[in-house]
């Protein structure tokens, strides 16, 4: 085959490419489905923004190691200062101060802050001498490079960012080999102060989240409406769907906000039981090339780097999909590669990226060294 195909095309990550593709395609239809059969204002918009991160997600894969390295704790701070910013100037949209706009860009700084953690942590744990990881040393400055914008998207209120971000970062803490029982402890204490989070520090929308995903029929014209229409929309496309622009939940605006956070319960309807395999499968084959990739790197920086990268794409799928079936509170994470909106392509574009990069720098490292030998 490598008579045939070209050397510069054999070298790319298609196990990668194809399910991706996939998934930005049938998410392109799936919109195209959600506007009445028309391309405006989802679909191309939705391919639009593809293309332009995926553009960048090529230039990221370009970036060298030394670069990475020096630019990880100062991308990490100028994010952190576009967080306090948003708090002082930031816009106001449905309730909440996320965004920050100059002239007509528009930016949520909370996104670009998941990968920053994930990047800053990779290098912290990467310097860091294998003999002080199981030390304090390993904890305190790890613990304040992640709670530290946590705490400023608390105040936005986001909450379902802030725990992205504890989990992207508690992640790389824990690949990096802190001792297990330090996770036990910090899981046994969390648990402790659920009753008490729950009632003084969660906004009473939050706390009404809560008690819906508890109990979803006790309201379901009102708190509950968002999840009992999720459930009959994917309850109702049965094995194989109602078919492509048939879908009644969306169509007749039953279904809450069917191009973004509830995009998949619209796939559902329409492509049934099959639509949610090929889906589910499309992701799971691109967490796996990331999973691959962090075990094919040769140092701890780029390992932390691809598995934090993956554990984001993760997060997103993991809590969106939860959240559509019933299973998690809606908090407002939309469904990467399918969903409609900028700020999560964005996110989940630097990831796929960063990925590729560190794929690039194992693939130039074993090159270097058949040439060594």
């Amino acid at each position: 085959m490598s008579t045939i195909v070209p050397a510069p095309i054999a070298r790319q990550p298609w196990q990668l490419f194809f399910p991706l593709f996939g998934l930005v395609l049938f998410g392109a239809a799936v919109l195209y489905s959600a506007a009445a059969s028309s391309i405006s204002p989802y679909a191309d918009s939705h391919l639009l923004r593809f293309g332009i991160f995926f553009i960048m997600a090529v230039v990221i894969s370009r970036l060298d190691r030394p670069l990475v390295t020096f630019m990880a704790y100062p991308a990490y701070v100028v994010v952190l200062l576009l967080l306090v910013a948003v708090e002082a100037a930031g816009a106001i949209g449905g309730g909440s101060q996320r965004w920050l706009e100059v002239g007509p860009i528009r930016i949520q700084p909370s996104e670009l802050m998941k990968p920053a953690v994930v990047v800053a942590l990779a290098r912290y744990y990467g310097d860091l001498p294998a003999g002080m990881v199981p030390t304090w040393q390993a904890v305190i400055p790890a613990g304040l490079i992640i709670l530290m914008p946590m705490a400023l998207v608390l105040l936005q209120p986001d909450l379902g960012t802030s725990l992205a971000i504890a989990f992207g970062g508690g992640l790389v803490m824990f690949l990096a080999g802190l001792p297990l029982r330090w996770f036990v402890g910090a899981a046994v204490a969390a648990a402790a102060a659920i009753p008490f989070a729950f009632f003084f520090f969660l906004h009473d929308y939050q706390r009404s989240r809560v008690t819906t995903f508890l109990d979803p029929e006790r309201d379901p014209l009102g708190e509950g409406y968002q999840i009992t229409q999720s459930k009959i929309a994917i309850g109702s496309g049965g094995m194989f769907g109602k078919g492509f622009g048939d879908g009644s939940q969306s169509h007749l605006n039953y279904l809450p906000e069917p191009h973004t956070d509830f995009v998949f319960a619209t796939m559902a309807e329409e492509w049934g039981l099959m639509g949610g395999l090929f889906t589910i499968l499309c992701f799971a084959l691109i967490l796996n090339w990331g999973l691959s990739v962090a075990r094919a790197s040769e140092d701890r920086f780029s390992k932390l780097l691809a598995a934090g990268m993956s554990a984001t794409i993760f997060f997103y799928v993991a809590i969106n999909l939860l959240m559509v079936m019933g299973f998690a509170p809606v908090v407002g994470i939309p469904l990467p590669f399918m969903s409609h909106g900028g700020s999560s392509m964005m996110t989940n574009m630097i990831c796929i990226g960063v990925l590729m990069m560190v794929r690039r720098w194992s693939t130039k490292s074993q090159r270097t060294g058949l040439l060594v030998r």
